[in-house]
C-alpha cells in the first residue's frame, strides 16, 4: 500500500480518536508513523506533535461550539504546563529511545487503569487553582518528555483529580493538548530529523476530517462507555509499545 493511502487511513483513525475521546491521538500517531510509514523515532515524535496540534485545535473548536469545554480549568492546566513541556521536550532528545518508549508504555498503562476504576467524582463546586496548576505542570512535563499531546493523561486527570464529567473532560483536554503540543514542538524545532511533509500534510488533513466525525460519535455515546473505550485503547497501545521496547 502506498505511503499516501496509509497516511490518509491512519490520519482518519487518529482524528476519530481525538474527536471522540479527547486524547489517544498522539499515542496512536507515533506508532503509525514509525511502523506504517517508516519514520525514525525522533522524526515520528516531532511529526506527531505537529499533526496532533492541528487536529486537536480543530476538535477543540467543534467541542467548544457545544459548550463542552471548561475554559478556566483548561487554561490553568495549559498555562501551568507550557514551561515544563518546553524544558522536558528539550531534555528528551538526550535519552535513549528504548527508555522513552518504556516510560511511554508504563505511563499509558497507568492512565488506563485509572480510567477503568470507578471514581464517583462529581463536578467541583469551584475550581481549585493550586490543584489544577500543579496537575497541569506535571502533565506538561510528561507531554514534553514523551513527545505526545498528553490527552491520554489529561482526560484521567480532569476526571479523577478535578472531578469533571467525562464529556466535559474530553473537550477540555483538547485545549490542554493543543497548548502543550505547541510548546513541545517549539522545544524540538531543528532537532526533529527528516520531516517528510508529503506524508505529514495528508495525514494531518485526514485527521482533521476524522476529528469532526469523532465529535459526532461522542455525542451519541454515554460518558462511561467513552471512558471504557478510551482505557482499553490505552492498554492495547501500552502493551504493544512495551513489547517493542523489550524486543
Amino acid at each position: 500500500m502506498s505511503p499516501l493511502i496509509l497516511a490518509l487511513v491512519a490520519g482518519a483513525v487518529i482524528g476519530l480518536a481525538l474527536g471522540a475521546l479527547g486524547g489517544g491521538g498522539s499515542v496512536l500517531t507515533v506508532p503509525a508513523l514509525i511502523y506504517l510509514l517508516g519514520f525514525s523515532p525522533v522524526s515520528a515524535t516531532t511529526a506527531g506533535l505537529i499533526i496532533v496540534t492541528a487536529t486537536s485545535a480543530t476538535a477543540l473548536y467543534a467541542h467548544a461550539r457545544d459548550g463542552g469545554v471548561a475554559w478556566r480549568t483548561g487554561a490553568l492546566f495549559a498555562a501551568a504546563g507550557i514551561v515544563p513541556a518546553f524544558l522536558a521536550g528539550a531534555a528528551a532528545g538526550h535519552l535513549p529511545s528504548a527508555a522513552l518508549t518504556t516510560a511511554f508504555a508504563v505511563v499509558a498503562a497507568l492512565a488506563a487503569v485509572r480510567m477503568l476504576r470507578p471514581s464517583g467524582a462529581a463536578p467541583p463546586d469551584r475550581i481549585q487553582p493550586a490543584r489544577a496548576a500543579g496537575t497541569g505542570a506535571g502533565l506538561g512535563a510528561v507531554t514534553g518528555f514523551l513527545g505526545v499531546g498528553g490527552g491520554f493523561l489529561a482526560v484521567p486527570a480532569l476526571v479523577g483529580v478535578l472531578g469533571l464529567r467525562m464529556k466535559q473532560a474530553v473537550g477540555t483536554s483538547l485545549l490542554v493538548i493543543t497548548v502543550n503540543s505547541l510548546a513541545a514542538s517549539t522545544a524540538r524545532a531543528g532537532t526533529g530529523g527528516d520531516l517528510r511533509w508529503e506524508v505529514i500534510a495528508p495525514f494531518t488533513g485526514a485527521a482533521i476530517l476524522g476529528a469532526w466525525d469523532g465529535k459526532r460519535l461522542a455525542s451519541k455515546i454515554t460518558g462511561p462507555t467513552l471512558q471504557r473505550v478510551f482505557a482499553f485503547v490505552l492498554l492495547g497501545v501500552a502493551a504493544f509499545m512495551l513489547v517493542d521496547a523489550i524486543a
